[in-house]
């Protein structure tokens, strides 16, 4: 098992959690602290002829689409406001152009940035959400491996909702941030905060923790060492103050607790309270402006 830290390679890093996949594989996994740089990370990494397997469920909500039920409802109701939240972090003070969003998923985002008048393009390794997503969207979609044929500093905007966390090779992935952002462009983030207070709340049962779909877990510590040397200024953060209701109804269920759905959003309404002074949000958007 290979402990050295996947972005600074310090082996300085320690087990922080043993998480169970509580979601699908109920395989265990261990979550490793860079002391370093204060990236989070899941051991054993699946290969990528593997990784696959751990998505495939039909409560896999972020790929599903007219899903019946209650939760659902509940889960589209709010993806909708979060919506337009969204588009108003990550185009604020900017022009209509090019946007290019990784991990598009069934092209949500990218369908409001078309009624919007933007031009669109978007990176999703599912085939299923992919096919989705052609159906509701004008621009181009292209697979993970393909951004290498992509132009050199040909997008004013690139967003990433949720993704980082899912990339096994984040050194790349940063390269490649850089390379196709043009000078003055915007890099929008949105990352589970593994400082928040409904973090530290569930531990081991925090659902944000998702082993082993995500690979990568952030704060802002490690957030500001993986940027440090790069074009790539952080210039911004905001809050998306709704995660934090959803993560904690995920992790009650987890914890087999009764009235999930009501003791999450409790859980979820100290969580925000508390990030008020401290600013540790269940999940953070970072903006970042190319140099």
């Amino acid at each position: 098992m290979n402990n050295k830290c996947p972005w600074c390679e310090s082996e300085k890093t320690q087990i922080h959690l043993w998480v169970k996949d509580e979601f699908l594989s109920k395989e265990d996994f261990q979550v490793y602290e860079c002391h370093n740089c204060g990236l989070l990370f899941t051991e054993p990494r699946p290969t990528k002829d593997k990784i696959g397997e751990y998505y495939k469920s039909e409560e896999y909500y972020s790929h599903q689409e007219n899903k019946k039920g209650f939760i659902p409802k509940i889960y589209e109701s709010i993806k909708s406001i979060n919506l337009k939240a969204k588009y108003k972090m990550a185009t604020k003070g900017l022009e209509n152009g090019k946007v290019l969003d990784i991990g598009c998923g069934v092209g949500d985002f990218l369908h409001m940035m078309e009624v919007k008048g933007w031009e669109t393009k978007g990176i999703e390794p599912s085939e299923e959400a992919k096919a989705i997503a052609k159906k509701r969207m004008k621009g181009e979609l292209y697979s993970p491996e393909e951004i290498n044929n992509l132009p050199t500093e040909s997008f004013d905007l690139i967003t990433m909702w949720h993704v980082l966390e899912h990339v096994d090779d984040i050194k790349s992935e940063v390269a490649q941030l850089q390379r196709l952002l043009k000078k003055g462009g915007r890099l929008v983030l949105a990352l589970p905060n593994f400082k928040s207070y409904d973090a530290q709340y569930y531990k081991e049962k925090w659902a944000a923790y998702d082993v082993p779909r995500h690979l990568n877990h952030f704060c802002k510590m490690s957030i500001g060492n993986l940027f440090k040397n790069s074009q790539l200024k952080w210039i911004d953060t905001h809050k998306l103050r709704w995660d934090a209701y959803y993560i904690s109804y995920m992790s009650e269920q987890y914890k087999r607790h009764s009235l999930p759905l009501i003791k999450g959003a409790i859980r979820g309404l100290i969580s925000n309270i508390n990030a008020r002074k401290t600013g540790e949000w269940s999940s953070l958007v970072y903006i970042f402006e190319k140099q």
